[in-house]
């Protein structure tokens, strides 16, 4: 059963996501963003506030690397059809949000799922939470919005994925979670081999009280829900991470994670971490 649910998992990422990238063009930095000190801007400046906001969590998306970003909607959002320039991830953080094809019937997925929109295709996306919000990272910016009559197929295909879908395993399945921390991953994209990139979320317990050991070039995480009390090892200063909070490390960098309730993170990495 267990190799019939991995094969599965390998089969969803390689064939829904034929582009996917196998490598990171930035390195992360020991870094903290906290929500509370997120700086928001407009998501489309032309259109001012008719626009989702959009937070700055890592990098510039309006440069040509990656980047990582939060992006808020207003209850009742609806954009006209257009398509983007570069494909992008997202994870619902809050709300119930719906991205597709403008004559696609509603398909709202709630906080911890995910979705991929390829660059090229023309989508609308909407809203109808009282608050919503998503975590939304391209592999290569600048990030544009331009009209369907732009439209074209890059390869790949679009993903939504309902939170109820998705496929946890703990450390019975896999090798880098230590049996003690009862830590659950769901994989999402990418391949866990070698050092290539790849995105996962993380469940952790109620009352963990671990590490996370970055070994990869480039680490990123964002609370999706709950929250975590995050610490760097040898540093002292902690920090409270509410959803929406990011922090990066540094190759070979420990954070100290301690929780008191159920806590979802997204982890990007360009290689393996270790969680105990």
């Amino acid at each position: 059963m267990k190799k019939n649910i991995i094969a599965l998992l390998l089969l969803v990422a390689v064939g829904a996501n034929a582009q996917t990238p196998t490598t990171d063009n930035t390195s992360s930095k020991n870094e903290v963003v906290t929500a509370d000190n997120v700086e928001w801007g407009w998501l489309n400046p032309l259109r001012g506030d008719k626009s989702p906001a959009a937070g700055k969590l890592w990098g510039d998306r309006t440069d040509t690397l990656a980047s990582g970003f939060l992006v808020k909607f207003n209850k009742g959002f609806s954009s006209p059809a257009h398509i983007h320039n570069v494909t992008y991830r997202g994870v619902v953080i809050k709300g119930l949000l719906h991205n597709d094809d403008e004559n696609a019937a509603g398909q709202w997925l709630p906080a911890g799922s995910f979705w991929v929109q390829p660059a090229g295709e023309a989508h609308i996306t909407a809203a109808s939470g009282e608050e919503n919000l998503a975590y939304i990272e391209i592999q290569e910016g600048p990030y544009l919005v331009k009209p369907t009559d732009k439209a074209f197929d890059n390869g790949e295909r679009p993903v939504n994925v309902d939170e109820s879908n998705l496929v946890w395993l703990n450390a019975n399945d896999i090798t880098w979670v230590t049996n003690k921390s009862k830590v659950e991953t769901a994989f999402l994209w990418g391949t866990h081999k070698d050092n290539q990139l790849r995105g996962s979320l993380i469940k952790l317990p109620t009352n963990f009280e671990g590490e996370i050991k970055n070994l990869s070039t480039s680490f990123r995480a964002v609370v999706i829900s709950g929250s975590l009390i995050h610490q760097f090892y040898n540093e002292d200063e902690k920090n409270s991470l509410e959803p929406g909070s990011y922090f990066g490390a540094k190759e070979n960098t420990t954070s100290r994670i301690s929780t008191d309730k159920e806590t979802l993170i997204y982890i990007r990495s360009n290689g393996d971490f270790i969680i105990n």
